[in-house]
């Protein structure tokens, strides 16, 4: 049940001469607090004291945005709610739009799917719930947006909710969420914990230290200099790029695109694609190795130090490997085996394609 505190609610709108001139500062209080705006960008960094939002309206009908905040299921808030089932964003390319639904307290998302367009139409199922809204790039439509500029203090737990636009986060030291329609995220330093959820857009983190999910609808995914406990990536479809990751676990699935691991360091690997080739480096043993694609060529770099329990599977393709392997079962398709002391579980498959396991150099 979504339980509102009116009380708090603080409903602005600015006449149309003053809109866009200069930034409107607003405190939201609480121990976690979510922000949402439907078009603009946002930018993300570490502040003091309360958690603050410097909203600059732009458009020439950017008067008619409200501002407002309050509680909403324990959450302190501050939302862009823009007073029109048509809004038009510059920002987008033309022809370009995205289509969502929207309460008429101004927010979206909250964990549901939402299905975003370029000159198509979709229908989602999940979320019945307010107004559908249509952002585009060009034609009719209230022609508004504000940009935002987020300053959190240290700890905070923080969802910030944005339909298109873009959206970027530097050095935040929190629990932090990310919710994007369509629109590309990127995020440098972060500390903490950090989920981005992208429905159509790129996202990009480097050196992030703590927990690191992104999942996207579609688009490419680079990280870069990861440190902390689990890293997971999981995209519909799109390339997935990692280089230098530490931690205990890493993750990827991605639907259809190529996977490349550079650097791997995590006792617990699991790499699979729909369709696409997949290569990883790994700098340390790993404890459990699952490495899959549909279709696909898969070639794995490890230190000449590994020992495992070793599957590889390929339905067309050959097979190659350079450690030496103590083989109980060989096909042409199907290889069993055991490198050096047998700790680890290394388990590769391919529908149709090359496998190669090399041991790196010295």
């Amino acid at each position: 049940m979504r339980v509102s505190n009116m009380l708090g609610l603080i409903s602005l709108t600015l006449a149309p001469a003053a809109a866009g001139q200069q930034p409107e500062r607003y405190t939201v209080a609480g121990d976690e607090i979510a922000i949402y705006n439907l078009a603009g960008s946002v930018t993300i960094e570490p502040g003091t004291g309360g958690a603050t939002v410097l909203v600059t309206r732009g458009g020439p009908a950017a008067g008619r945005l409200k501002v407002a905040q309050g509680q909403i299921d324990g959450r302190g808030t501050l939302r862009l709610i823009y007073p029109a089932d048509r809004v038009l964003y510059r920002g987008l390319e033309r022809g370009s739009s995205t289509e969502l639904r929207v309460r008429a307290d101004g927010t979206f998302g909250d964990h549901d799917r939402h299905d975003s367009e370029d000159d198509h139409e979709h229908d989602h199922d999940r979320d019945e719930e307010g107004r559908r809204v249509r952002i585009s790039g060009a034609g009719d439509g209230l022609e508004a947006h504000a940009d935002l500029r987020i300053q959190l203090p240290a700890g905070r737990r923080a969802s910030v909710y944005l339909a298109v636009g873009k959206l970027s986060v530097a050095n935040v030291d929190g629990r932090l969420a990310i919710d994007a329609h369509s629109a590309p995220v990127s995020a440098t330093g972060t500390r903490g914990s950090l989920a981005i959820d992208v429905g159509s857009g790129p996202g990009t983190v480097t050196g992030a230290r703590g927990d690191l999910s992104v999942d996207t609808g579609s688009g490419p995914v680079e990280v870069s200099r990861f440190e902390g406990t689990a890293l997971l990536v999981d995209t519909g479809s799109g390339e997935v790029t990692v280089s230098d990751a530490k931690g205990e676990q890493i993750s990827i699935d991605t639907g259809s695109g190529d996977i490349r691991l550079t650097g791997g360091s995590a006792p617990r690997i699991s790499l699979e694609t729909g369709s696409g080739g997949v290569t990883a480096d790994l700098r340390v043993d790993p404890t459990s190795l699952t490495v899959e694609t549909g279709s696909g060529n898969i070639a794995v770099t490890a230190p000449g130090t590994l020992g495992a329990e070793v599957e590889i599977e390929t339905s067309s393709g050959d097979i190659e490997t350079d450690f030496p392997l103590q083989v109980t079962r060989h096909s042409r398709e199907h290889l069993v085996g055991r490198i050096g002391d047998g700790r680890g579980k290394i388990a590769i498959e391919t529908g149709s394609g090359d496998v190669r396991l090399l041991r790196r150099a010295s």
